[in-house]
Order: C-alpha cells, then sequence, then structure tokens
C-alpha cells in the first residue's frame, strides 16, 4: 500500500479535508486529518469517518493507521 493512495482516497471521502499521511514501510501509516465536519462529534466518530474513506482496505492491505483528526479551530490551535 502506498500513503497517496490513503491520501487519496480519505480527500474524496471528506473533499473539505486538509490530508497528511506518513508511512514509510508500506503497511503502518499516520493521518493528520483537519475538517469542518468533525464539528461537535468525538474522537470516536471522527476516526470512524476517517476509516469509512478507506473501506475494505482497513485491516486488509492497510494493517495498521494512527489518525489525528482535527476541526480546523483545533489545528490551528496545535500544529
Amino acid at each position: 500500500m502506498d500513503s497517496s493512495v490513503i491520501h487519496s482516497l480519505i480527500a474524496q471521502g471528506l473533499p473539505d479535508a486538509q490530508v497528511e499521511v506518513r508511512g514509510e514501510d508500506g503497511v503502518h501509516f499516520e493521518a493528520r486529518v483537519v475538517s469542518a465536519a468533525f464539528e461537535g462529534k468525538l474522537p470516536l466518530a471522527r476516526h470512524r469517518m476517517v476509516y469509512a474513506t478507506l473501506g475494505d482496505l482497513m485491516g486488509g492491505a492497510i494493517h495498521a493507521l494512527s489518525v489525528r483528526a482535527l476541526t480546523p479551530a483545533e489545528a490551528a490551535a496545535r500544529p
């Protein structure tokens, strides 16, 4: 799996999001996703929104994905 594919899928599923994805080993990835769609949602709901953009790849081609899901205000407060 390539981090650019994950980036593309998240960006398609959350069109307003700013997305950064890293994962040098092709199996373990880190994503920082900033979206207004996360406003008023608990962290678990935010993570589920991100995971939903990846569908069946989660647990398959993507073995592990660490997610930082932030609102624009949260992202501005902690870069």
